[in-house]
């Protein structure tokens, strides 16, 4: 019996939909897009490998015509779905409400060629009611989202594929440029440039303790803040550039010497209240949560990345506990209000409820996609704990998140007192300040910033004694202290996603991918939460901002956004847009900036980084090369060390690196055997010592590679795992030269037992048969033939490189909802973690020394994720019901 075929993007979504739909229902899933345009050239087809613009995947003189292929992993999905839609009598296509969700819906249809009835569901919940109600409103396809989800796709395809090779040519291989990153990039140098060119200042000030002279005994403190009549300088006072009071405010600088005059001074002098005030307060909840505000509030309270953020959320709305998660609204459905009310009501009670439902307006521009806040899904709120139960600790977080955000945000306001208490003490004036909660409100649900509303309510408490004007105080103690001003801070991964959507650059979909490709294309690294821009960011931005300047405009940028919900609503032609865009409009267009890029930009300006002058005249730069970043006084040259962030370069550190590095290799002693001396180096793979010196060759001698290949080279090796460069001696480093070592025969067979330090770490070798030496047991400069044996004797482990499983190099902890114990490794293209089951790499430029388990938890979960929503298995799934064979 024919029946109606539904297709979702995902399993679990399929699943879930599945159990509301019944035995009249197929759902399947697409596992995404099924269609793309091509990657590289090896997916353009046959027929097409000639056209010039093949491998660009866009015919940009025939009206934008893009290129579609079916990736190779896709194509026995779409033939599953071909099969399953010979059995159907009508076809839903029931993917996300977003354009994405559109351009998904499309693709298939262009894929499958369905000659049955084709109906379009949307629901932003998956709930049984919006199920139903999804079923009862179906529509068309949505050509004006595709359209507008399309001129997207090819602008992005375009802006990468036309500038990336720019930067190929004039700086390095392997960079890449795009619409929303590059702008992105530019936020993050231009906070680094602020922070370069900040001087600090120190100022000081005095903090008082008082009490009452009557029987109170409570003491309360307050800080200085008038001396003469005048205000005090404080940090908002200083120019950051230069250190120096601003002079726009007439305030008294107080310095060291003045702070403990002023100390002296205060001994003697009879502190009193000179005024008292008392002002009521209100505060009102925030608005739900849209997708900006969840990655926020998910990183400062959770410690989540944005994109785990994202992660768990559409886990919890594929699993229909919370409405779509991609949105700008801050709306809540007449639904939601009402579940929210009653559960106020229950929980709560009458009090805490207002007389009618909190209406928010979104700020965002055109908010669009959205018919929603991200809220609890149905017309009754799971409780927390059953999100627990169901889908563990990780989502349990996330999810009672979002649930007290929502109904705080429908709760009534908090009230309170504030007390400002002005104390006179001789020449000097202090603020003392308190507040106390008289209801709660909001606060009792959601706390911003707090894990715990009901202990955070215990802080928001300050209370200042009873006290009148005029009233003579005891000065317990006074305390002069030091500040100093700081520097802009960097962005976080929340800040800049709340700057981003403040600009209107991006959208929600976009923006936790916007904040990964930074990071792994090496544009920026992690101090903390902080988000510190390379010094390769730096170039790059710098060529962009001369070259490409208004494609980096953040108003550009910004108007993009707008023109493509203009397209969206069917008020624009997208193929004129995207004709300005390419070609231009009174204003170069990308083609022309591209072309003249390519003409114009010098290699050797642009990988350029001017640092400075030093005292002789000589200019410092830091340059960008093949094999990364490097200092350059024009004629010695110095690495730079790990991590190190742009601002923490002081002309003084490069002058001291440069000087280092001219001195050359410092010989740790000669060889007893050969004479020759042994070096202690660093290289682009890491430090390493070497025996004797290179072959010189006469700069006048014309030689082929080959020849200049066929040369005598030193004797190199690569210093082992956890030894340190400073604690490598000539005794250490003789014995590492040794290696490969034979350590004598195998009585089994006779053959040699051979010792190494391979490419993915030490070993141990006997004929065929290798093992990887466990650090954790022995050193590769202790390993004897009794233990070479032991190892070999072991079971052979299946793993990368010889066979045997990669270096662990600690146990990072227990997996907060699996309890599986998490490695950290050191594999073959890096450092990663693994659970035993699913191995996770570490992000590029995270420092494996200070991964928490936290992290090393949402590594594993981002990686389980990801292999399940595109139709994988984990080894544990995939072994699991395998029939054995004889």
């Amino acid at each position: 019996m024919p029946k109606s075929l539904v297709i979702v993007e995902s399993p679990t979504k399929a699943k879930t939909i599945g159990k509301f739909l019944g035995k009249d229902f197929e759902v399947l899933a697409s596992y995404g897009h099924v269609r793309d345009l091509p990657g590289n050239a090896s997916e353009v087809p046959a027929n097409m490998k000639k056209e010039k613009w093949a491998t660009l995947g866009i015919n940009v003189n025939n009206d934008f015509d893009p290129l579609y292929i079916i990736p190779s992993e896709k194509k026995k999905r779409v033939q599953e779905l071909k099969e399953a839609l010979k059995d159907a009598d009508e076809v839903y296509l029931a993917t996300d409400e977003d354009r994405e969700g559109e351009s998904i819906s499309w693709h298939l249809l262009e894929v499958l060629k369905p000659k049955i009835p084709v109906k379009r569901l949307v629901f932003h919940e998956i709930t049984k009611e919006a199920i139903d109600e999804a079923l009862r409103n179906y529509r068309e396809v949505d050509e004006d989202l595709v359209k507008a989800q399309e001129t997207r796709r090819i602008i992005d395809r375009l802006f990468g594929y036309s500038v990336s090779p720019v930067l190929w040519k004039k700086m390095a291989r392997g960079l890449s440029a795009g619409r929303v990153q590059s702008v992105a990039m530019r936020l993050l140098v231009e906070r680094e440039r602020e922070r370069i060119k900040f001087r600090k200042a120190t100022y000081w000030d005095l903090k008082g303790k008082f009490k009452k002279l009557s029987e109170d005994l409570t003491e309360f403190e307050a800080d200085l803040s008038h001396v003469g009549g005048k205000r005090i300088a404080i940090g908002k006072d200083f120019d950051p550039n230069t250190g120096k009071l601003d002079g726009k405010s007439d305030v008294v600088l107080i310095d060291e010497k003045k702070a403990r005059e002023l100390f002296d001074a205060l001994s003697s002098a009879t502190p009193k209240v000179s005024s008292i005030e008392e002002k009521p307060f209100t505060t009102r909840p925030y608005a739900p949560f849209t997708t900006s505000t969840l990655q926020q509030e998910g990183g400062a309270k959770l410690s989540f990345p944005a994109r785990r953020t994202m992660q768990v959320a559409q886990i919890l709305y594929e699993n229909g506990f919370i409405t779509y998660m991609r949105t700008d609204s801050t709306t809540l459905s007449e639904e939601a209000l009402k579940a929210a009310r009653a559960l106020i009501g229950k929980e709560y009670g009458k009090d805490y409820l207002p007389s009618e439902p909190r209406i928010y307006k979104t700020k965002v521009k055109n908010a669009q996609e959205a018919h929603e806040a991200i809220r609890p899904a149905g017309a009754q709120f799971h409780h927390p704990s059953e999100v627990k139960e169901k889908l563990g600790q990780e989502a349990f977080r996330l999810y009672e998140l979002i649930w007290k955000r929502t109904v705080a945000s429908q709760m009534t306001d908090a009230t309170g007192t504030r007390v400002v208490a002005q104390i006179e003490c001789g020449d000097a004036q202090f603020r003392a300040s308190g507040k106390t909660i008289l209801f709660p409100g909001y606060l009792r649900a959601y706390v911003e910033g707090s894990d715990n509303p009901e202990s955070d309510l215990a802080d928001q408490d300050k209370v200042l004694p009873k006290m009148s004007q005029g009233e003579k105080l005891e000065a317990v103690r006074y305390e002069p202290l030091s500040h100093e001003t700081q520097p802009p801070a960097r962005y976080t991964e929340g800040s800049l996603i709340k700057e981003l959507e403040r600009l209107g650059i991006g959208r929600p979909s976009t923006w936790a991918t916007i904040v990964d490709v930074v990071l792994n294309r090496q544009y920026a690294f992690k101090k903390g939460p902080a988000l510190v821009p390379s010094f390769l960011a730096a170039a790059v931005t710098g060529l962009m901002e001369r070259y490409f300047t208004h494609l980096l405009d953040y108003e550009f940028t910004a108007h993009l956004e707008d023109d493509l919900d203009a397209i969206s609503r069917g008020e624009a032609d997208n193929i004129q847009y995207l004709k300005s865009f390419y070609f231009g409009n009174g204003y170069a267009g990308l083609s022309t900036l591209v072309k003249q890029g390519e003409e114009t930009i010098d290699p050797k300006d642009v990988c350029g980084l001017p640092l400075g002058t030093t005292s002789a005249g000589v200019p410092i730069e830091v340059r960008i090369g093949r094999f990364g970043p490097f200092l350059s006084n024009g004629t010695d040259r110095a690495g730079l060390p790990d991590g190190i962030a742009p601002d923490e370069l002081t002309m003084e550190r490069a002058e001291e690196l440069l000087k280092e590095a001219a001195k050359g290799p410092q010989s740790l002693g000669n060889h007893p055997s050969t004479g020759e001396a042994i070096y202690l180096k660093k290289g682009r793979f890491g430090p390493y010592v070497q025996l004797g010196e290179h072959a010189v060759v006469d700069p006048k001698e014309k030689m082929t590679k080959k020849e200049k290949d066929a040369l005598p080279k030193p004797k190199m090796a690569s210093l082992v795992p956890g030894l340190k460069p400073e604690d490598v001696t000539l005794e250490t480093a003789i014995k590492l030269l040794e290696f490969p070592k034979n350590l004598g025969k195998n009585p089994e067979d006779g053959s040699d037992v051979v010792v190494a330090n391979g490419r993915f770490g030490p070993y141990v070798k006997a004929g065929a048969e290798t093992r990887t030496i466990p650090l954790e047991e022995v050193s590769l400069l202790d390993v004897t033939l009794e233990k070479a044996l032991e190892l070999l004797k072991r079971p052979r482990t299946k793993g990368r490189g010889r066979g045997g499983q990669p270096a662990s190099v600690k146990e990072v902890g227990v997996h907060p909802v699996t309890q599986a114990k998490i490695t950290l490794k050191s594999g073959r293209y890096g450092p990663y973690v693994s659970d035993g089951t699913v191995n996770a790499s570490l992000q590029q430029g995270s420092d494996p020394a200070t991964l928490t388990i936290a992290e090393a938890a949402a590594l594993i979960d981002a990686r389980v994720a990801y292999i399940e929503a595109n139709g994988g298995r984990t080894k544990k799934k995939a072994t699991r019901g395998k029939k054995k064979t004889k």
